[in-house]
């Protein structure tokens, strides 16, 4: 994938909206391990792109903003293949 994938944080935060049947405007910055891997599962399919995640980057998320700065860095990687 060249260039800087058009995922925003806003995207983010409308998954988290339809995991936990909240309005937007109410989901928490800050993310769990469930939220997380929801989170990885919709970007891998919106991208149709395996995010290869070490478990420091993993670690490393604690809200919406860490979770778009670690996909960011795996989106504009250079895929393996």
């Amino acid at each position: 994938m060249a260039g800087q994938p058009d995922l925003g944080r806003a995207d983010l935060v409308s998954m988290l909206a339809e995991l936990t049947a909240k309005p937007v405007d109410q989901v928490p910055d800050r993310i769990g391990s469930m939220e997380l891997a929801w989170l990885v599962h919709l970007v891998e399919q919106r991208y149709d792109r395996r995010l290869d995640l070490s478990d420091d980057q993993l670690a490393g998320v604690r809200t919406v903003d860490d979770a778009l700065a670690v996909f960011h860095q795996s989106l504009t990687a250079p895929a393996d293949g």
